[in-house]
């Protein structure tokens, strides 16, 4: 084989390989099977000058860097640590690229069994211009839960209406509205009890943080932000107590924070799910939920929704 060939050669094969990586470039919602649930999971893979890198969100916790991804042919392969993972042994997934679809194995935390995922490009759910508003819906009716469930309703903890404010329970259920909704306008009360923190899940994918208990972790974590993604500026301060409001506007991915009046997050886009989401059908509507898996007690007496007319 001449020189020329040779090198020719090479170029292609060169060319394909990127022509490859360059496919499966972007984000991507995941959906990871085990044999009895199925967990929501995101990843963004970018190249940084020459160098791949990734985003990831697993099953629980914040948007965080992966410490090894590789793109060989149409095969991928990253690894999600296990002490983020809670298991025995590093995650590690294989997948290949078929049309626009990711699929493949991953082994379990435990490491005994093996779990299958799929994933699918995320939607841009780029923001034209803004829709027309609805009639306002009121979410708690300020008496019990009607209109909501909780994730587990034999939980220890549970959901409460006291004296027209609903409490989360601290450690307990999650509390899923039963409606769906795309984009919105969301008006939300809530009073941080000590050592606090709860959410609102928007579609049950994006959570706005509530807190007061979390100031030494990144400023995306505390009150206002959108977990492991946006950080609130200006954050505003951390009081218990004290009634406040958030006032939310969600369209497209792109999202309006105010907070006590102030607008803390101004037209942003959330670049995917956060940890704890429901699913991670993005294009999708998705009900209203607060977190209360967390510790402590947040109370809302006043959650209003007003959603785009379609």
């Amino acid at each position: 084989m001449s020189k020329l060939v040779f090198l020719f050669l090479l170029a292609t094969l060169t060319t394909t390989a990127i022509a490859q990586q360059n496919k499966m470039l972007g984000r991507w919602d995941l959906t990871v099977k085990s044999a009895d649930k199925e967990y929501p999971s995101w990843l963004e893979l970018v190249d940084k000058g020459g160098k791949l890198t990734a985003n990831f969100v697993g099953r629980w916790g914040n948007a965080r860097p992966l410490p090894k991804v590789e793109i060989d042919g149409a095969k991928l392969t990253f690894t999600s640590p296990k002490d983020e993972e809670g298991g025995k042994k590093d995650m590690t997934y294989e997948g290949t690229l078929s049309s626009d679809t990711l699929s493949g194995a991953v082994n379990s935390p435990d490491d005994e069994t093996t779990w299958h995922w799929t994933a699918q490009r995320a939607p841009a759910l780029k923001e034209s211009k803004l829709p027309k508003w609805g009639k306002p819906v009121e979410l708690f009716n300020g008496k019990d839960l009607t209109g909501w469930k909780m994730t587990d309703p034999n939980a220890k903890s549970v959901w409460k209406v006291e004296n027209g404010i609903l409490i989360s329970p601290g450690n307990g259920a999650e509390l899923i509205n039963d409606q769906k909704f795309h984009d919105f306008k969301l008006h939300v009360e809530f009073n941080r009890g000590e050592t606090a923190n709860s959410g609102v899940y928007l579609r049950g994918r994006y959570e706005v943080q509530i807190e007061n208990e979390s100031v030494e972790e990144p400023p995306s974590h505390h009150t206002g932000g959108v977990y492991g993604f946006i950080a609130p500026e200006p954050e505003q301060p951390r009081i218990s107590g004290t009634w406040e409001a958030f006032d939310i506007t969600l369209v497209g991915r792109t999202i309006t924070v105010v907070q006590n009046g102030k607008t803390i997050i101004d037209r942003k886009e959330i670049p995917g799910i956060t940890g704890g989401a429901l699913d991670s059908h993005e294009g999708e509507p998705g009900p209203i939920y607060l977190q209360g898996s967390e510790k402590g007690h947040i109370s809302f007496r006043k959650i209003t929704i007003t959603p785009a007319e379609n």
